[in-house]
């Protein structure tokens, strides 16, 4: 029973990928359901057509219907997508060339160097907001005179868009990479500190009261008692939020002087390459499932006594 909900597990795994991957494929692929445009491949007698030039479908065959009733040489073309809705093949295709085509001006990053720096900002951020976030979480979650004082305010925080701190953090901290790790910490401590504190408070109240009733201080029951308790859902719970921190990293590195993979994908699309910029999408994301994903398995590791979900 258990292989058998596993083997459907997979398949709905692959499913889930697969059938946007369908759509998009029939998007691309069949020129009936949405081919808005048309590619020149023989400008014809239109004064302003060039070959491999996109134009919408409904002014090609109007300038084809005038050129029919000058009795004049029509253009021939083919209908595709927009350029900035390229074919599977073609962002497949990308996701092997970009690491390996350099950049278009001399000075700037390759791709493989704008995700390290990328990757980077992540960790610099997130560490910090785990190494305050974490022991403040567990204090107000299990001491209740310091959730009284620390969480209104760090709750009325939280609804502030981390980018709106953007122009502060700069003028603080500079244009370079420590405004984008201040927005990184900004948008996931508020929400570490309320997401562990209440899991604090969920662990049951028994194992605290026994504690206290062998003599145990408030420290010793926060780190001996409610750390240990709640360790595996604080796993978890730090594992969410590190997405949250990749949702962040866009908006960051346009903060100051751009940089990371954001800068690389605003590049491609100012040059109208939108393979790579879909290639570099699909690469983020690749990345954060990738680790979301190994994490799991390490917390399986970890915390063999955890029932598997």
């Amino acid at each position: 029973m258990h292989s058998s909900a596993r083997g459907h597990g997979w398949v709905l795994g692959i499913a889930s990928f697969a059938l946007p991957l369908l759509v998009w494929s029939a998007i691309s692929y069949l020129p009936f359901l949405w081919h808005p445009m048309v590619r020149i491949t023989d400008p014809g007698q239109v004064d302003y057509f060039v070959k491999d030039m996109q134009i919408e479908r409904a002014t090609f065959l109007e300038e084809n219907r005038k050129l029919a009733e000058a009795g004049r040489i029509p253009a021939q073309g083919v209908r595709e997508n927009p350029v900035y809705l390229p074919a599977p093949h073609l962002v497949a295709k990308a996701l092997f060339t970009a690491f390996r085509t350099p950049p278009r001006l001399a000075g700037d990053p390759w791709l493989h160097e704008s995700l390290a720096h990328s990757i980077r900002i992540i960790f610099y951020g997130f560490a910090l907001s785990c190494l305050v976030g974490i022991p403040l979480g567990l204090l107000c979650g299990s001491v209740p005179p310091a959730s009284g004082l620390f969480e209104p305010f760090i709750d009325f925080i939280r609804y502030m868009p981390a980018p709106a701190f953007g122009a502060l953090a700069v003028a603080i901290t500079g244009i370079h990479d420590a405004p984008k790790v201040a927005i990184i910490f900004i948008g996931t401590f508020f929400q570490m500190v309320l997401v562990i504190s209440n899991t604090a408070r969920n662990l049951p109240k028994a194992l605290q009261q026994a504690a206290q009733t062998l003599g145990a201080k408030s420290g010793q029951i926060v780190m001996h008692v409610v750390l240990p308790g709640i360790l595996p859902q604080l796993y978890r719970d730090l594992r969410i939020l590190l997405g949250w921190a990749w949702t962040y990293l866009i908006v960051a590195e346009l903060i100051g002087a751009s940089s990371g993979i954001s800068f690389f994908i605003n590049q491609q699309a100012k040059y109208r390459n939108y393979a790579n910029v879909f290639a570099a999408i699909i690469i983020i994301g690749c990345i954060g499932i990738g680790t979301d994903t190994l994490l799991k398995y390490l917390g399986r590791w970890l915390f063999p006594w955890e029932p598997r979900r």
